[in-house]
């Protein structure tokens, strides 16, 4: 028995080509998934970031308030060649959107990027 006998049986026998109601997911499941992917993108802890989620032209609008992780400072060689803020921030966006599109199933159709600061990677002590 499939699960369409199952309700057919169930609404008294009648068969139903799709099943009755509809999934809603609200924005605070998309704000909690795009946290989570984009921290893990950027390459920061989930906590660092701030995110918000609103529909926006029929799909999401998603602004983000996030540091950018830069080479160790004393590394002259890695911050030369680490490319600028707008650089980076025009590449997450593009990144994000793909991502984030494939993840929720919809289309974003906004990304909003606010550089809150820098972070450099915490050096482990070896023992």
């Amino acid at each position: 028995m499939t699960l369409a006998d199952s309700v057919g049986q169930a609404v008294g026998g009648r068969q139903t080509a799709t099943p009755a109601g509809r999934v809603d997911v609200t924005e605070r499941v998309f704000t909690k998934v795009v946290r989570a992917a984009s921290a893990e993108l950027i390459g920061i802890e989930r906590d660092a970031l701030r995110a918000e989620v609103a529909g926006y032209r029929g799909g999401l609008a998603v602004r983000l308030a996030t540091p950018l992780p830069v080479p160790p400072l004393d590394d002259p060689d890695a911050v030369r060649a680490m490319p600028g803020v707008i650089e980076r921030s025009r590449a997450l966006q593009e990144h994000l959107q793909e991502r984030l599109s494939r993840l929720t199933g919809r289309d974003i159709t906004r990304i909003d990027i606010t550089v809150t600061g820098a972070v450099t990677p915490e050096r482990r002590r070896v023992r």
